[in-house]
């Protein structure tokens, strides 16, 4: 992250200051000192906050602490007297005061030393005549997605953070700069008289040119054979010497039959909407199609993950069969294959949730990430699994890992709640308050963004502010209340975020 103000460049990453072209000299403690102060500009920090955040809770004495701020402030072009920027307020403490703005690096997030190579597959264009089809193209670009992360040399954005340029005319290179890879994969789909025709290109992100373009096209009755095609091309593109091995280790397994696989394709953008009415059409979908085929493992765990949604989010009017319904679906999933990362993600963050399974659900959590350590699907779940199984740290690992791989996702506010209550649970409030502030900015209606931050800033002490929280949670949620809710979604190692919520004034039950 950088944060500008002034002429300044904050770079938090690099741990770099910068005044214009000029690099500004900045001991280690006092680049600290201001980082805090930037990033808790919202409220006035203490003497006592600043202690603990930068010395660890050591004893420093007031002659050391204003040495620092005098560093801080002449690094930033700021004086005692003036107090432009950095602000004291008698006995309470101390504020940065400067019109801040966040941004990220234009070069986009810093790519992994391993694997070197990093693409992203765009949405692909619906040359069909019927716009009804859209949802059958989404599907062809999320299959080779998924088939292009199973190769451990590839680093592969996912497909929620793509589709945001969805029906947008895109310039490639900001596309590349944006989610920080090197390739970038387009093309377009049509789907007319029992044939499908693919159409693709490969363009090199950074200096536009086009590495490979070809058309591709089959039988309807041939489609997974055609996704394979495509994904083969790009691959042998970019790397031509390719394993057949590792082409067959990245084919996942596929429904036997084609109309419920149609299903399938018609119940995944249902459930990316997470509301009441999108997961029962998802679940109404998911049901027609294990009626054609009994065998699709992962369509069942995607039903069973509809039904834990519902009781985690409060849409279920039953909330008892709705659990036995998706432990049902996701053993069923995993006794037809336990081997596919996507359909082990979705077991594994369903039985936690609703099972409290969470030696058998760290077990699964852990094989899918092994298994395609690209897919944010996988990282994300592992995340919520940990965090359930009071294992914050490694949750917030987790979660850390998936936003790289889905940077942008319009999803991104469930992870960083995740990652904020995560905090909460290892006492790092103003990092938990940071998360909940990002979520909440992402998506205002979500309520578990609201509980982060009413229980984050109970714990710190700013009562008015966690109050507020609270009235904006039951703004969005009128019907919250800490035993029913956190106790429906299964979070018997949350007690730091209960003592937050109870600090802040929030009703153990649900309000009448």
């Amino acid at each position: 992250m950088r944060y500008l103000f002034e002429e300044y460049a904050f770079d938090t990453d690099r741990r770099e200051l910068q005044r214009g072209t000029d690099a500004v000299s900045i001991t280690p403690q006092v680049f600290d000192l201001l980082d805090y102060l930037i990033r808790n500009r919202e409220r006035v920090v203490s003497k006592d906050d600043l202690i603990k955040a930068i010395w660890n809770g050591r004893s420093v004495s007031d002659a050391a602490l204003t040495t620092r701020l005098n560093a801080a402030r002449t690094a930033i072009g700021d004086t005692g007297e003036e107090q432009r920027l950095i602000k004291t307020l008698p006995r309470k403490g101390f504020r940065f005061v400067g019109q801040v703005q966040e941004t990220r690096e234009v070069a986009g997030p810093p790519l992994p030393e391993k694997p070197p190579i990093a693409i992203a597959v765009l949405p692909f264009e619906n040359m069909t005549a019927d716009p009804e089809q859209e949802y059958f193209s989404d599907g062809m670009v999320e299959e080779i997605t998924t088939a292009l992360s199973r190769f451990k040399w590839l680093f592969v954005i996912a497909r929620n953070s793509s589709f945001t340029y969805k029906a947008k005319t895109v310039n490639v290179k900001q596309v590349g700069q944006e989610l920080g890879v090197r390739y970038v994969l387009e093309g377009s789909v049509r789907k007319a008289s029992g044939k499908v025709r693919i159409t693709g290109q490969l363009i090199d992100a950074v200096t536009g040119a086009h590495i490979w373009a070809d058309r591709f096209e089959r039988d309807l009755t041939d489609v997974f054979a055609l996704q394979d095609e495509v994904t083969i091309a790009v691959i042998s593109a970019i790397q031509p010497k390719l394993l057949q091995t590792e082409i067959e280790m990245a084919a996942r397994r596929r429904p036997e039959n084609l109309t419920a696989y149609d299903y399938y394709l018609r119940a995944l953008p249902q459930f990316y909407l997470a509301t009441r009415e999108g997961f029962a059409e998802a679940i109404r979908l998911a049901h027609r199609a294990l009626e054609l085929d009994p065998r699709f493992g992962f369509v069942a765990a995607l039903a069973g993950a509809c039904h834990m949604n519902n009781v985690v989010l409060g849409y279920s009017t039953n909330r008892q069969f709705e659990r036995k319904e998706a432990v049902r679906l996701v053993r069923l999933a995993l006794s037809v294959d336990n081997g596919d990362p996507e359909t082990l993600a979705l077991a594994c963050v369903t039985l936690a949730f609703v099972a409290g399974d969470y030696e058998s659900a760290i077990e699964m959590a852990d094989r899918a990430v092994a298994l395609n350590q690209n897919s944010f699907e996988a990282w994300h779940a592992r995340g919520w699994v940990y965090f359930l199984a009071g294992l914050p740290e490694e949750a917030v690992r987790s979660f850390e890992r998936g936003i790289r791989m889905s940077p942008i996702d319009p999803r991104l506010h469930v992870s960083l709640t995740g990652m904020g209550m995560a905090f909460i649970e290892l006492r790092r409030f103003d990092e938990a308050i940071v998360a909940g502030k990002k979520a909440q900015r992402q998506n205002p209606s979500y309520s578990s963004a609201y509980v982060c931050l009413a229980s984050a800033l109970a714990h710190l002490g700013r009562d008015a502010d966690a109050r507020e929280a609270v009235a904006r949670l039951l703004e969005v949620d009128p019907t919250y209340g800490i035993s029913v809710r956190i106790g429906r979604a299964g979070q018997t190692n949350a007690k730091l975020i209960i003592e937050g919520l109870r600090k802040a004034g929030l009703s153990p039950t649900a309000p009448r």
